[in-house]
């Protein structure tokens, strides 16, 4: 079974917070536990040019924009119906606006389409100068021959990403979830030698809960090497990462936060209703669509008075709570909706509205403890 199916597998069986035997339910904010509305300084207002520090190996940042761009559906068969004759032109269309505005931080995963996310990435970097684009990739460590290989693990793994990327390095690597057999002073281990080979700038973890995400800062420390990134799902239907202290921890620490399905996999673009329900594989904050009614209305609302797509307001909600949104861009619209997220800030007041209608989320026993 290839990895893309492994993980639909897994997320219909519980992996995801919201499937198999998790609950369905949502479950609002205790507003006490919010972080301030406006946890990115007001006087940053960022664009797509615009950029924030992730820290890297050696002491040089890694500059990325304050919106990165998933890349799950591309060449992903078992999510997302991937189809390369029809797809693939959109995808390269979307990258060509994307780049123009310079929004080239991408997110891709070894998992994502068996390793032909990484590849379709390979190709959109054709010709661009190295430092033009930042490519963060994850290394999944599901599967037994990772269990078997320990610290080998990433190392091997990367390599291998390395030549569907035709890339010498990446700039960030992440541990794909908690789900690896070896400990997490192993993974240290792994993920460090993969810095120190030059394979990598700097590396992160995917999924972890706070505690997990410290020891594993703990156990690169004793390689010098800083933990640069966490992620997790994040958005104004899963705000756990943020009511659970995590983001706090990370600003402490100077890890870059990100939140992955920032617009609940479609679910907050006000394309779908009670009437016109997500497909049932789309599995990160699945509840019906008839228990977002509530807060799809709000941010319809300031779509309007702001004279903005709805996923805009999604996602510079994410950006104003000192997050960096991923979004899953497919086609030339989507890449045009979201992009105006930016360049723009939401007011207190409308956060606020926002966090009435907000849901605290869950977490999840076999992948999203954070």
């Amino acid at each position: 079974m290839g990895t893309q199916y492994m993980m639909q597998a897994g997320l219909a069986s519980g992996m995801s917070a919201t499937e198999g035997m998790s609950p369905a339910r949502p479950r609002s904010v205790d507003p006490n536990l919010s972080d301030p509305a406006h946890l990115l300084p007001e006087d940053i207002v960022p664009t797509s040019r615009d950029r924030l520090a992730v820290r890297a190996f050696g002491g040089k940042d890694i500059m990325i924009p304050y919106m990165g761009i998933g890349t799950w559906s591309w060449g992903d068969k078992a999510t997302f119906d991937y189809d390369a004759i029809t797809d693939l032109p959109r995808i390269h269309a979307a990258w060509a606006k994307l780049k123009s505005v310079g929004l080239t931080f991408v997110d891709t995963s070894q998992a994502y389409g068996n390793g032909e996310s990484e590849r379709i990435c390979g190709t959109l970097f054709e010709g661009m100068p190295r430092d033009a684009f930042v490519v963060q990739t994850k290394w999944f460590s599901g599967g037994l021959s990772n269990t078997l290989m320990q610290s080998r693990g990433p190392k091997a793994r990367l390599r291998e990403s390395l030549s569907r990327l035709g890339l010498d390095y990446v700039d960030i690597y992440l541990v794909d979830g908690p789900i690896h057999g070896s400990s997490i002073a192993t993974v240290a281990e792994g993920l460090a030698e993969c810095v120190h080979e030059g394979m990598t700038r700097a590396v992160g973890v995917a999924n972890y809960s706070t505690q997990e995400m410290i020891k594993m800062a703990e156990g690169l420390a004793k390689s010098s090497v800083p933990l640069s990134v966490s992620q997790c799902e994040y958005s104004v239907l899963r705000r756990i990462p943020e009511v659970s202290g995590m983001i706090r921890e990370c600003l402490k620490r100077g890890i870059c936060f990100q939140g992955f399905a920032s617009l609940a996999e479609g679910r907050l673009t006000g394309k779908y209703s009670r009437f016109n329900e997500p497909k049932a594989n789309r599995r990160f904050s699945s509840y019906p669509m008839h228990m977002l009614e509530p807060t799809i209305n709000v941010l319809k609302g300031i779509a309007a008075d702001r004279r903005v797509p709805v996923s805009a307001v999604a996602l510079n909600y994410s950006i104003n709570k000192g997050v960096v949104p991923l979004v899953g861009i497919r086609d030339p619209g989507q890449a045009d909706d979201d992009m105006q997220a930016l360049g723009w800030r939401l007011t207190e007041d409308e956060i606020h509205r926002i966090e009435e209608v907000s849901f605290e989320g869950h977490t999840s026993t076999l992948l999203q403890h954070g």
